[in-house]
């Protein structure tokens, strides 16, 4: 009995003692600021790639005082537009989206979004980190949001799982998801397609049981997200160049020290040049292997869906008020 109290003194000692010398070493190792990234998509995105870049360049220089933790595939949200919201209610703290949702934060988003504004990417790319994309970016600073660098999302194309789509008329009557943006949803309006927004979380089950008929991504998203398991055709349309963000609630950013405020742009901007190497190595390999797994890829007559979405320039081009001369200085350079 003695010895059985012994072993049981000693045990609880040994115990005590590890809980001290834990609770006395963790601050060691501890981070001085923790943060929360999220994103809407597949760990495979270049989205997830870039934001792995952008965590591991911002721990790295700050010697593990900051510690960046990813969660993607909507673990922070049901969608981009909630995860943007998680960033003004402080529940998130950085976000890579694409700007389809900006436009409900910033009207003046709306200019990428409207049909075949840029004739490849060398003019994207000079546009967003140019005058007009900084100039946009900084508009959601009074929405309480900071915007660190652009990434991007490529040219978006249409899926569907009825018909090839090569002229306008044949997306007559498709039921196509889109997000919840008015310009992208007038664009298939235009060739009279039924619009319907979604949030991605619902988009698989939607396309599987049939609820709509197709939808429209660029094609490292049909790829990652499996869309060739649900859908048959693709229309290489590039109707639409995606833009993206990494972006970071503005009051979090505003209580880093400066020297940590000028790293993460810094470190922001060197994963935005690697996300889009992914991007588009990912667009040159995963075609091929779209028809590999038994897609049917289709090139469809670009300047006939081109002429018949003219309607929504003049449907939207007004409620840009005076920025809309920078709508027209980009389509001067396209």
């Amino acid at each position: 009995m003695k010895q059985l109290k012994k072993k049981s003194l000693m045990i609880a000692g040994l115990l005590l003692c590890a809980l001290v010398l834990g609770t006395v070493a963790q601050p060691v190792w501890a981070a001085k600021y923790t943060f929360k990234l999220g994103h809407a998509v597949s760990d495979q995105h270049p989205y997830h790639l870039g934001a792995v870049r952008f965590k591991e360049v911002v721990e790295k220089e700050t010697n593990g005082e900051v510690e960046i933790n990813l969660f993607p595939n909507n673990q922070l949200g049901t969608g981009e537009r909630d995860l943007i919201e998680g960033l003004q209610l402080g529940t998130v703290d950085l976000v890579v989206s694409s700007t389809g949702p900006m436009s409900g934060f910033e009207k003046k988003f709306m200019i990428f979004d409207f049909p075949f504004l840029f004739k490849d990417k060398a003019q994207a790319y000079a546009t967003l980190d140019g005058e007009i994309g900084q100039y946009i970016m900084g508009l959601l600073e009074k929405q309480g949001i900071k915007g660190l660098a652009w990434y991007e999302n490529g040219f978006r194309h249409l899926t569907n799982s009825k018909r090839p789509v090569n002229m306008p008329a044949d997306a007559q009557g498709l039921k196509l998801r889109t997000m919840e943006n008015k310009v992208q949803m007038a664009i298939w309006r235009a060739v009279k397609a039924d619009p319907t927004p979604m949030a991605w979380g619902e988009v698989f089950t939607a396309l599987q049981q049939g609820t709509v008929d197709g939808q429209e991504n660029p094609i490292p998203i049909i790829y990652t997200q499996k869309i060739y398991e649900v859908q048959k055709y693709v229309s290489l349309t590039g109707h639409v160049f995606s833009p993206s963000m990494i972006v970071m609630g503005k009051a979090k950013f505003d209580k880093l020290p400066k020297e940590y405020q000028e790293l993460f742009l810094k470190a922001a901007q060197e994963s935005a040049v690697y996300e889009r190497e992914q991007i588009t190595k990912m667009e040159e390999e995963q075609v091929e292997e779209l028809k590999k797994l038994g897609m049917e890829i289709n090139t469809p007559d670009k300047d006939a869906f081109r002429e018949a979405t003219k309607s929504v320039y003049d449907e939207f081009r007004g409620e840009l008020g005076e920025d809309a001369k920078l709508l027209d200085q980009i389509l001067a350079e396209n």
